[in-house]
């Protein structure tokens, strides 16, 4: 990728390092299915009536909006509601590279350069050693959760990138239609209407004003800057190139995490950061096949099909 789109990438992970504090504080006050399908409303009505059509097959935009804005978000927000710490948590949600990468190679047959697996491998090498060291104070069902919701986005970040929409701003904001319908049907059933009137009947308390802060952080720059450049990136260049800059989330996320709502970061943790920039900064370059040097790889313009209908 071009310098510039390296650091567009860079941006988008610092923003969703942020996204997780922005959370916490709207869980604080919201149940979580029900933020989840709060959140994307929030979009989807004025996109409805304001936004043309992304021009984009039908299958891809839901496939998108099922698995980046329904899967992801229903097993983060739930799995952090449950107890998983703001900083584990997207450091977890992280494992949707390798995902996306194994999805890539079974489903688009993208190739991957031996520097490029290196490069994930030394990445998750870094996550795992942090992870090691926060599984000490994590339950399981947190992380399993989180987990799923790393799967979720790989499936999201597949469709997207089958999709190739000609705005990507456009996709992003469509993408918020798919959501709400979903959620608010498993919220009325698991949460129930009582606890969902009660968190609305409070909403404009001073209590609640840190949750309204938080979920417009996750509207405007989670979901439509954060995720606008990301598509955009994505439909420019192969999954497994853009994917491992998500793994630069977790470190702007426990950075976030420890001086905001006081998670203390390791020595371990701290290094198993520094591990994952490496191998991200490794994996995301490409060697030139005569001078031997790094150059950016060139965009895959070609939109391939071998996903099945």
């Amino acid at each position: 990728m071009p310098i510039r789109h390296r650091l567009l990438a860079v941006s988008v992970a610092v923003m969703w390092g942020l996204n997780f504090t922005a959370i916490h504080a709207s869980l604080e006050h919201f149940p979580p299915f029900f933020l989840v399908a709060l959140r994307f409303l929030v979009l989807a009505i004025p996109t409805v009536f304001l936004v043309p059509w992304p021009e984009v097959p039908l299958r891809w935009l839901l496939g998108y909006g099922l698995g980046f804005g329904t899967l992801q978000f229903l097993f983060l927000y739930w799995g952090m509601a449950a107890g998983m710490p703001v900083g584990l948590a997207s450091l977890v949600l992280q494992a949707s590279a390798p995902f996306t990468v194994l999805l890539g190679a079974l489903f688009l047959r993208e190739r991957m350069t031996g520097q490029q697996v290196l490069g994930i491998l030394i990445a998750v090498g870094g996550l795992t050693l942090v992870a090691l060291h926060r599984a000490q104070v994590a339950a399981i069902l947190p992380f399993l959760l989180t987990l799923a919701g790393a799967l979720g986005w790989a499936i999201g970040n597949i469709c997207n990138r089958q999709a190739r929409p000609r705005s990507p701003l456009h996709l992003t904001l469509w993408v918020s239609v798919v959501p709400p319908l979903p959620m608010l049907a498993v919220s009325l059933v698991v949460e129930g209407p009582s606890r969902i009137g009660a968190s609305l009947s409070t909403a404009l308390t001073p209590e609640a004003r840190p949750a309204l802060v938080g979920l417009a952080y996750t509207v405007v720059f989670g979901t439509v800057v954060g995720t606008g450049i990301w598509t955009w990136l994505m439909a420019r260049h192969p999954a497994g190139v853009v994917a491992p800059y998500s793994l630069l989330v977790p470190v702007a996320g426990m950075l976030a995490a420890w001086f905001v709502l006081g998670e203390r970061v390791s020595g371990p943790e701290l290094l198993g950061g520094v591990i994952v920039v490496v191998g991200v900064l490794l994996g995301s370059l490409r060697r030139h096949p005569r001078g031997g040097t790094i150059v950016p790889p060139q965009p895959n313009h070609q939109v391939s099909m071998s996903i099945s209908q």
